[in-house]
């Protein structure tokens, strides 16, 4: 009785393993699901964000907190640009051809070539990339767990040159609609970015690539590395 006792209890047990390993594959199933539909379906995007940046503790000293917001926005696979409001302005726009960016702090354009510039960046993740077959010549993707209500990518660059570790995407399912909803970017210096839009638009009429020209302000000091 006691043999059978303990033989009911192995079968419970596999059976419960059984039902969390396939509750795990179809999370993980869905999760680049949702990916792929978000890259195929969401041609063009703007949004609010705020983003925190957090400076990891070095030599006594405690980690860093930076907190900025302002708008992002783009449209596939060319053209997009984050519009940083505070603190301080800044500009990042990506107009097809170069990559401007603008600290009107300093009053100081950097021009640099589009193509080469972004390469395994975030931008990449989202902005550039049309289908997950194009994601992966570039990226490394694992499902994660649901959390916080979201679906979660991870995507680790193939190249090791940059200083980009590891991405973290937070997707929200609404009915047939994959909205962006978080992005994680942790670099190799151990600096965490999370950035969380909100007011987002999808497929916005509005939105149109000549939103996407960058014309340096007068007098702005010009770098081209």
């Amino acid at each position: 009785m006691k043999l059978f006792s303990v033989i009911s209890a192995c079968i419970r047990v596999a059976c419960l393993a059984a039902v969390a390993l396939s509750v795990c594959a179809v999370a993980r199933a869905d999760s680049l699901d949702s990916l792929a539909k978000f890259l195929s379906s969401t041609r063009s995007m703007r949004a609010e964000f705020t983003q925190t940046v957090t400076t990891p503790s070095k030599d006594s000293r405690p980690a860093k907190i930076k907190i900025s917001n302002g708008s992002f926005s783009f449209i596939r696979p060319m053209v997009f640009r984050f519009d940083y409001a505070k603190p301080f302005l800044q500009n990042i726009v990506a107009d097809g051809k170069h990559l401007w960016l603008y600290d009107a702090d300093m009053n100081q354009v950097t021009q640099r070539n589009q193509a080469q510039a972004l390469g395994s960046t975030p931008a990449a993740l989202i902005a550039s990339a049309t289908d997950l077959a194009t994601l992966q010549k570039e990226f490394d993707l694992q499902a994660e767990a649901n959390a916080e209500g979201l679906q979660w990518i991870s995507a680790a660059p193939k190249s090791q040159d940059g200083s980009l570790q590891k991405i973290r995407i937070g997707m929200r399912v609404q009915g047939e609609q994959v909205m962006l909803s978080q992005l994680e970017i942790l670099d190799a210096f151990g600096t965490r970015s999370l950035i969380k839009f909100e007011r987002t638009d999808i497929n916005p009429k509005y939105l149109t690539p000549s939103q996407f020209s960058f014309v340096p302000p007068k007098g702005a000091d010009l770098i081209k590395p």
